[in-house]
């Protein structure tokens, strides 16, 4: 894992001039990854994906140019990030209860002081060798209906819509083509929560997806936006930074979006 002025480090190595930093249910590394970009000609945008959880599954929110600050985002933040880190408490002690060695403090080692998450435990099992691939750690333990899987509470598509506009930010459905139906099929019903956008290049939609998506911005008015989903330089998770071409204009009107909210 890449601390936030590492991240901006490798941003500028690629040429990239513009990146968000979008950790799952915080904050906390934005602050130092703007001080790292101070005076060069990156733009490092404020932004938060939320765990959403609605009666039709799993989805996660973007949220771009957010203030850091605000109460309500901070609050509901703060309640996850604490439900986060009992759910991996119980993940991993169900774990060692199978069998498989493996300490939370290697978990909480490689979250590197940020959210703690089933990332974070599927890394840790494929360091100890428990398994081959990250995918295989969540098919095998940490996924729905895995034997290590735990849930927890979650905020509705629309309560994390409300946060992050109140926020100051932009709402967008992230990654709609790898959620599937659930996500797709609901595009008109986060429309009215007040979504504004959707993400549309990213590394596992393909062309269909893309053409599917930009339909459905199309037909209800939202912006368009990209990213690489970049989690690790080894590429065990994500996309390699920078490696998904997302239009400028993109970058352009997400930025007048943000301006006038």
């Amino acid at each position: 894992m890449l601390t936030p002025s590492e991240v901006v480090r490798l941003a500028l190595e690629r040429g990239l001039v513009a990146l968000a930093l979008t950790d799952h249910d915080t904050l906390g590394g934005v602050a130092e990854a703007q001080q790292a970009a101070a005076g060069t000609p990156l733009e490092v945008i404020a932004g938060v994906e939320v765990s959403c959880e609605g009666e039709w599954g799993d989805i996660h929110m973007l949220g771009f140019y957010v203030e850091r600050t605000n109460g309500l985002l901070a609050e509901r933040l703060e309640a996850m990030r604490i439900g986060r880190r009992k759910r991996a408490e119980r993940m991993v002690g169900r774990l060692q209860r199978m069998g498989l060695e493996l300490e939370w403090d290697e978990v909480q080692a490689l979250a590197g002081g940020q959210s703690i998450g089933r990332p974070h435990i599927a890394r840790a099992l494929l360091e100890r060798g428990h398994v081959q691939t990250i995918e295989e750690a969540f098919a095998s333990y940490l996924g729905r209906g895995g034997r290590a899987y735990v849930s927890r509470p979650r905020l509705t598509p629309c309560e994390a819509i409300a946060a992050i506009t109140e926020a100051g930010g932009v709402p967008v459905l992230a990654h709609p083509a790898c959620t599937g139906e659930q996500a797709i099929g609901r595009v008109a019903e986060l429309v009215d929560c007040g979504v504004r956008g959707l993400e549309v290049y990213y590394p596992q939609q393909g062309p269909d997806d893309v053409e599917l998506l930009l339909g459905l911005c199309e037909r209800y008015g939202l912006l368009t936006t990209g990213g690489s989903d970049f989690h690790s330089p080894d590429g065990a998770e994500g996309a390699p930074l920078g490696s998904v071409d997302v239009p400028f204009e993109c970058l352009e009107r997400l930025r007048q979006a943000a301006a006038a909210a």
